[in-house]
Formats: C-alpha cells, sequence, structure tokens
C-alpha cells in the first residue's frame, strides 16, 4: 500500500485540511478514504482533501507521513496528477 497524508497545514472552512494520496491507483486511495471515513465529496481531481480530525486516524491505518513536496513529486512520479484546468480567456 502506498498512500501518503501530508501534515495539516492547509487552511479552509474552520479548520486545517491535509492531502491525501496513492502513488498507486485512485482505486487505492478510494478504499482507503472510505476505511478511515473521509466523505467522498472530498475527492479534488487527484487527492481527497482530508480534515485535521481524520489525520491520526489516517495515519493508524497505514497513510504514509510526508511533506507536502515529497507527496506532490510522488504523485506526479506516479502518473497520476491531475492539474486543474487552465482557464482560457
Amino acid at each position: 500500500m502506498a498512500v501518503l497524508i501530508d501534515p495539516p497545514s492547509w487552511p479552509g472552512h474552520g479548520r486545517m485540511w491535509s492531502h491525501l494520496v496513492s502513488d498507486v491507483s485512485y482505486d487505492e486511495l478510494h478504499a482507503f478514504a472510505i476505511r478511515i471515513g473521509a466523505p467522498r465529496r472530498g475527492f479534488d481531481r487527484d487527492h481527497y482533501d482530508v480534515p485535521s480530525d481524520l489525520y491520526t486516524r489516517a495515519v493508524r491505518a497505514g497513510a504514509e507521513e510526508v511533506g507536502s513536496k515529497e507527496l506532490l513529486r510522488r504523485l506526479t512520479a506516479a502518473g497520476l496528477r491531475r492539474r486543474k484546468p487552465v482557464a482560457r480567456g
């Protein structure tokens, strides 16, 4: 299993958030998110936004703690990075 989580350092909606990714497959990521109770609405293109109160649960379930740069590097290297579309005007 290669599910990764970065520290909860992203503010939003009065909470701090982490990113949860897999460097294997989206199927692995979705299955892991279900196991820790992360709602599907938290999925955003290639990752889940996970509130800080689920961080410890994710780590205990086997997510590897990595920094944000390492998370992005491994997601990109796995070919699973989905960038936001560029706005054209």
